[in-house]
């Protein structure tokens, strides 16, 4: 053997995607008479941002991991996290006796 052997990646990264600059984003195109659905970006307005094609494979993958992605950021911005002072007095810390509640008072 002359070098090391490159193994497929046994978990998908997910990769960061721009517009189409082609159809900019839209999905569709504009024909002589009528609309058609971008060929680039196989009709879903994204592409990866070094620029090349993804497959139809591919691309449905990468929106996945990437609406995935943007759903947990949606829900943990949801969640009220409690600040200052008062922040201390809200829910268990598991400092007292037994793994009660320690305010220090």
């Amino acid at each position: 053997m002359t070098g090391k052997r490159r193994l497929p990646s046994f978990k998908k990264t997910a990769l960061e995607l721009v517009q189409c600059p082609l159809c900019r984003g839209r999905a569709i195109t504009k024909g002589v008479f009528y609309e058609l659905p971008c060929e680039r970006c196989n009709a879903s307005g994204w592409v990866a941002a070094s620029g090349e094609d993804l497959t139809l494979e591919e691309l449905v993958t990468q929106l996945s991991l990437n609406l995935k992605g943007a759903m947990q950021s949606i829900e943990q911005l949801k969640k009220p996290q409690a600040s200052g002072p008062g922040a201390t007095y809200q829910g268990s810390n598991r400092r007292g006796a037994g793994g009660t509640n320690y305010t220090g008072d």
